[in-house]
C-alpha cells in the first residue's frame, strides 16, 4: 500500500520530500505534505527520515 502523510503529525520540514526517490511528494496549500499515492513506489523512504513519523502506510 502507498503511503500517506498524517497531516496533523506533519510539521512542514519537507525532509519526506527530499528523501523520495521518485518525487511523488509535494507540498499541499496548507504548508503540509502530500502524496501522491499513483507514483509512490512503497519504498519507505519518506518514513525512514521523517523527524516526527508523519509518513504511514496507509490502510
Amino acid at each position: 500500500m502507498a503511503y500517506r502523510i498524517d497531516k496533523d503529525t506533519c510539521i512542514g520540514c519537507s525532509t519526506c520530500a527530499d528523501g523520495c526517490p521518485v518525487s511523488a511528494i509535494t507540498e499541499g496549500d496548507d504548508g503540509k505534505f502530500v502524496i501522491d499515492e499513483d507514483s509512490c513506489i512503497e519504498c519507505g523512504a519518506c518514513a525512514d527520515v521523517c523527524p516526527v513519523g508523519a509518513p504511514r502506510q496507509a490502510e
